[in-house]
């Protein structure tokens, strides 16, 4: 693990997109309490204000560059004038998105280009940019943020969830290649699960009830600490949260039996009993003006931590404590047997 904030090394470069809210605000925090530096990529210029305001109390310097994440002309000056204030970038975080939560004949084909554009794209354009830098250098780290709806399609999202289940196959076919190469540089993916960002405040919606995660839901601030914790590792991905493992591994083992339970409970669970706004603003083509932060309205019910991730970022501790277990169970098995004899 490199945490430079102590010691004499620079302190690390990172990258972030879709930095003005949601978990990679909630990411650009995370690195910044550890002495990162940042350049941050949004399209939102006040978001990006405010987050950088959060970010250099931490100590941080702070690049911010407004750019749409689609454009890959945007992303490259982007890392050009983050490179140019801050240095080389070290670690680059791509985590732009936005979606459309509707029946998939209810969409327009620009809605789904759109969504795959910024989705998809936007990681791809990131990817590049990082790549035509990291590669150079024989460093660096690519974190792709991504979900457990890459593996587990739900309905009512079907744009986003092709456009997750594309990253998933760009970066493994990236993967292969830098190994192929013999390179240094690192491409990881962490899947989460439902999260509660504002997104489902300004995400474009033609449901009649207001859009929400799927339960169970996790604040922002777990999804950053897994992003955070990749960077420094090099894992080849990252499940965040039981239920991303629970959904993935499922899918795996009964596909015809998740597409009948997700038809039966996936509409309904992403929907809130509170009816929707047509007048609501989205974020499709314009960024919403209003800054909600890291977190959405599901504070109630989020949960602040996750024994799963804790678990699979100390596999040798769990090896430790698993094989004290099995130890003290088997001198408890033999004392009872030694006592049954005797008696």
């Amino acid at each position: 693990m490199d945490n430079r904030q102590d010691s004499a090394l620079p302190r690390e470069v990172v990258v972030i997109t879709g930095a003005g809210a949601g978990v990679a605000r909630a990411t650009a925090r995370e690195f910044a309490r550890h002495g990162a530096h940042l350049g941050l990529i949004s399209r939102s210029e006040n978001r990006l204000e405010a987050v950088k305001s959060e970010v250099e109390a931490l100590g941080a310097r702070v690049v911010t560059v407004s750019a749409d994440v689609a454009d890959p002309d945007q992303v490259e000056r982007a890392a050009e004038l983050i490179e140019a204030e801050l240095g080389p970038i070290d670690i680059w975080v791509n985590s732009a998105m936005t979606t459309v939560f509707a029946p998939m004949h209810e969409m327009s084909a620009e809605e789904f280009r759109r969504v795959t554009e910024v989705t998809y794209l936007g990681y791809v354009h990131g990817t590049l940019s990082a790549l035509k830098r990291m590669r150079a250098r024989n460093r660096g780290t690519i974190v792709q943020v991504g979900s457990a709806l890459a593996y587990r399609p739900i309905p009512l999202q079907t744009a986003y969830c092709g456009a997750k289940h594309a990253i998933k196959g760009m970066t493994e076919g990236l993967r292969c290649e830098l190994l192929n190469e013999g390179s240094n540089v690192h491409v990881t993916l962490v899947e989460m699960p439902g999260l509660n960002t504002p997104q489902f405040d300004w995400c474009k919606s033609y449901l009649p009830y207001r859009a929400r995660p799927m339960a169970p839901v996790y604040q922002p601030e777990v999804g950053a600490k897994a992003i955070y914790w990749a960077a420094h590792h090099r894992r080849r991905q990252l499940y965040v949260g039981l239920s991303s493992v629970a959904t993935i591994v499922g899918n795996k083992l009964a596909p015809a039996l998740m597409d009948r339970f997700l038809a039966r409970t996936a509409v309904s669970g992403q929907q809130t009993a509170e009816p929707s706004s047509p007048s609501a603003p989205d974020n499709l083509w314009q960024p919403v003006k209003s800054d909600m932060g890291a977190r959405g309205r599901f504070n109630r019910e989020a949960h602040d931590d996750s024994l799963q991730l804790w678990m699979a970022t100390h596999r040798g501790q769990v090896g430790v404590i698993a094989g004290a277990a099995l130890l003290g169970g088997l001198a408890l098995f033999g004392s009872a047997k030694r006592m049954t004899k005797q008696k």
